[in-house]
């Protein structure tokens, strides 16, 4: 059984992006990328198509690196304050959560991100400085200084 070339219509995880020219086996082209309109067959013209994806793929991509450099400049010299319930030994009643975090930043400076894009390695369980990470785009990724305080 050969395998086929196509050029994917939009990202499809574990297998390429936008414009990208695969190969893979028919089965996998009319059982699944076909039906969802994910790709089309690699013809000359089609080629030429996935060119023109491709360059607008960059571009946009270009855009979103820009626009998460710029959320970085702003937020990376900012400490974000983030207001718990906590006992009088300063251990929270539960823990600083993501989401949290991403309300704390929208009202401390009116940038609004998605709850994906924030990593908080270890639960913050206390009072006091913290740190999380932000992951905006795949090359651009920065540290969030955080201040728990008992509220």
């Amino acid at each position: 059984m050969s395998d086929l070339k196509v050029i994917l219509r939009s990202d499809v995880s574990g297998l390429g992006k936008r414009g990208d020219i695969v190969e893979v086996s028919k089965g996998y082209v009319r059982n699944f990328l076909e039906p969802r309109g994910l790709a089309f067959l690699a013809t000359d013209g089609a080629v030429e198509q996935a060119g023109a994806m491709r360059r607008s793929r960059d571009v946009k991509d270009a855009k979103d690196r820009e626009s998460a450099e710029e959320i970085a400049k702003k937020l990376v010299s900012k400490k974000i304050e983030v207001v718990a319930k906590a006992g009088d030994t300063g251990r929270l009643f539960g823990s600083v959560t993501e989401a949290e975090l991403v309300v704390a930043i929208l009202d401390q400076t009116g940038i609004s991100l998605d709850r994906k894009d924030i990593v908080i390695e270890e639960h913050i369980k206390e009072v006091g400085s913290h740190q999380a990470t932000a992951r905006l785009h795949a090359d651009v990724q920065f540290p969030i200084m955080i201040e728990v305080v008992a509220g």
